[in-house]
């Protein structure tokens, strides 16, 4: 099997088909050996997060391009640019490997113009990199209307550190169970298998080791047995900021694939219910999957979050983590595709459903209740502007303090912060 070949495929389906990178990248795995699974990896991830740049150096080089059945091929030579400009791959083995991609893609009579374009590519390289440079779309490898949000956001200085920061890869976190160890106990279990952590320097993150560098989960001491899950650490503040309680009735809205439900119940065993509901069923098994490795139980239902009467008619709940439906802005280092396969347009759509889900959700909450908003956005619209319209809206919310902070405020984490995903926290407090 051809690896390169292979990308060509994955990244055909994820960039011209609409499919996640996360559904197609496993499937082409499959029956790779390890050594071919993560050059895979490193080559499908890698063109998504420089695909403008790509596009532009292969638009520059040819005078036609490539549609239709041959598609495939357009991909198959961004492949090869970014193997000669991103990585250690010697350039012959780069562009020999990529020319015969085009045999195992039952195209081999265009062998001799793939050859073409990526040494032409290397003859000008320089000259085509500097052009890229001058443009932010292609500098920063961004859709132009993400560039414009978040200059928009944030300033044009501070937006150009969170492009970069998405275009390198995410460290590997993991969270501790605490009914099976401490941080400190479980570091030391890494360190007998040669894996080295660091502690994260966020006083509400009691759980979370960051890795040195990432590795197959079941190199992690316990991982079969609960002792230990990969979570990012902005994402494991959500249970810390939820505080749950002895005897609580809890739910997760939107919990698929689990991480938070199961997180909640690590740090607070005794609650007297934990109800998770996902809109996704397929999803939904990965939460059962979690809580069986786990060995926690949870009531798991499958609902549209934003018509709880559909499917609950106890009584309200205690505490709600609103891990809203979002833009996922904040985690493009860990999901590259993200960035093509959402548009401008849907912004607008999702803010109107998570104004729906929070204004249903809050009706399920008891008087005296916590719901804590979530989300793994790094744009106001989905955030802090989100929230003020609810609070404008909503007598009875008033804005809460999370965990050790004293001001009663949301929290905006950008993405690398404590080498953190971007992540929206914002506690609300129901009136008696």
């Amino acid at each position: 099997m051809n690896v390169r070949a292979s990308a060509a495929k994955v990244l055909n389906q994820v960039v011209e088909q609409g499919q996640s990178l996360s559904q197609a990248l496993p499937t082409a795995q499959k029956d790779l050996n390890p050594k071919d699974k993560a050059l895979l990896q490193v080559l499908c991830y890698g063109v998504l997060r420089t695909l403008p740049r790509l596009d532009f150096f292969c638009r520059s080089l040819m005078s036609k391009a490539l549609k239709g059945k041959q598609r495939d091929l357009h991909f198959l030579i961004l492949v090869g640019i970014y193997q000669l400009l991103y990585t250690r791959i010697p350039s012959h083995a780069a562009v020999g490997e990529t020319v015969n991609g085009a045999k195992a893609l039952k195209k081999p009579a265009l062998k001799g113009m793939i050859n073409g374009v990526l040494r032409s590519f290397l003859r000008e390289q320089d000259q085509l990199v500097a052009k890229a440079d001058k443009e932010d779309t292609l500098r920063y490898c961004h859709p132009s209307w993400l560039v414009k949000r978040l200059q928009q956001a944030y300033g044009n200085e501070k937006a150009a550190e969170i492009m970069l920061e998405n275009n390198q890869q995410a460290p590997m976190w993991i969270r501790v169970n605490s009914l099976h160890h401490d941080r400190e106990t479980y570091q030391s279990l890494l360190e007998e298998v040669d894996l080295n952590s660091v502690v994260s320097n966020d006083i509400d993150n009691q759980n979370a080791l960051r890795l040195e560098k990432p590795t197959d989960v079941y190199r992690l001491p316990g991982f079969e047995d609960g002792w230990v899950s990969v979570q990012d650490g902005a994402a494991q503040l959500a249970a810390h900021y939820l505080d749950a309680q002895e005897n609580d009735l809890v739910l997760d809205a939107c919990s698929a694939p689990g991480g938070k439900t199961v997180h909640t119940l690590e740090l607070q065993p005794k609650l007297k219910q934990m109800v998770a509901v996902d809109f996704d069923e397929k999803r939904l098994l990965r939460v059962q999957d979690n809580l069986d490795r786990l060995k926690l139980s949870a009531t798991v239902i499958h609902g549209d979050a934003s018509k709880p009467d559909e499917w609950w008619s106890g009584e309200q709940f205690d505490r709600i983590l609103c891990d809203a439906p979002c833009s996922a802005t904040g985690v493009i280092r860990r999901h590259p595709d993200i960035r093509w396969l959402r548009r401008d347009s849907d912004i607008q759509v999702l803010v109107d459903l998570q104004k729906n889900i929070l204004n249903a959700l809050w009706k399920k909450l008891k008087p005296g209740g916590t719901l804590l908003y979530a989300t793994c956005s790094i744009l106001p619209d989905e955030n802090d502007l989100q929230i003020a319209h609810f609070l404008e809206n909503t007598p009875d919310a008033r804005l809460a303090p999370l965990a050790n902070d004293k001001a009663a405020k949301g929290r905006q984490l950008l993405p690398n912060e404590d080498a953190m995903d971007g992540f929206y926290y914002a506690k609300l407090q129901k009136s008696v």
